[in-house]
């Protein structure tokens, strides 16, 4: 599984086909200089990174801890960081969800203005990114971590309890090319999200954490 490169796993898991639950870890190159981190999907961890596998491999089995979840646990996480001098992001929720057809169940603004705050962050993380507005919220659609199609939301306080987060969310799989999956994170303490989420129809495949150079 090795030779196929994270973009191959990932694309193999939207189909529902994933890495055997045997307890390994599979180390594979960085997708890009910007990307490094781990998947964790049913007892089966993902490393993306140019370091040495070999270093992965001993680092992990120098935990005493659960294997299983070593790769997603702090003394890996941090030794992680130390080695390749980046910072840890959250742990987040890993869920996907396929296309939808027809237009989007609200009425959007794509952001045009580069120097959006929203944009230039999004611009951190990904390409071939889009902002969308609606009243109340905010829809970040763009290509993540090994190309894939990722979305995130944001609901202003006041808009929230209405809906409208299940709404963003469905709205992204609106606006992919056909055929396409869309990918989102979300923290796992971040109920309202996850439930938003998973109310639009994204389901959980796993948990992710990224390594990011300077701070998140």
């Amino acid at each position: 599984m090795g030779t196929r490169g994270l973009a191959g796993i990932l694309a193999d898991a939207a189909g529902g086909a994933f890495p055997p639950p045997d307890g390994s870890v599979t180390v594979v190159p960085q997708p890009s200089p910007r990307e490094a981190g781990v998947v964790a999907f049913a007892a089966h961890a993902v490393v993306f990174t140019d370091e040495d596998p070999a270093w992965v491999h001993e680092t992990l089995a120098a935990d005493p801890g659960d294997p299983l979840s070593a790769p997603l646990c702090p003394p890996f996480l941090a030794a992680f960081g130390a080695r390749t001098g980046r910072t840890v992001n959250t742990i987040d929720l890993l869920s996907l969800a396929d296309r939808l057809p027809g237009a989007p169940p609200l009425p959007l603004t794509e952001e045009r203005d580069r120097e959006h705050p929203r944009v230039v962050r999004a611009l951190r993380y990904r390409e071939d990114v889009r902002v969308f507005t609606a009243d109340g919220g905010v829809l970040v659609l763009g290509r993540g971590v090994a190309g894939r199609w990722e979305c995130a939301i944001e609901v202003d306080p006041h808009a929230r309890g209405r809906g409208l987060g299940r709404a963003l969310a469905t709205a992204a799989r609106h606006l992919l090319p056909a055929g396409d999956t869309v990918w989102a994170q979300q923290a796992p303490g971040n109920a309202p999200s996850v439930r938003a989420f998973q109310a639009a129809g994204y389901r959980p495949v796993g948990a992710e954490a990224l390594l990011v150079t300077g701070r998140p």
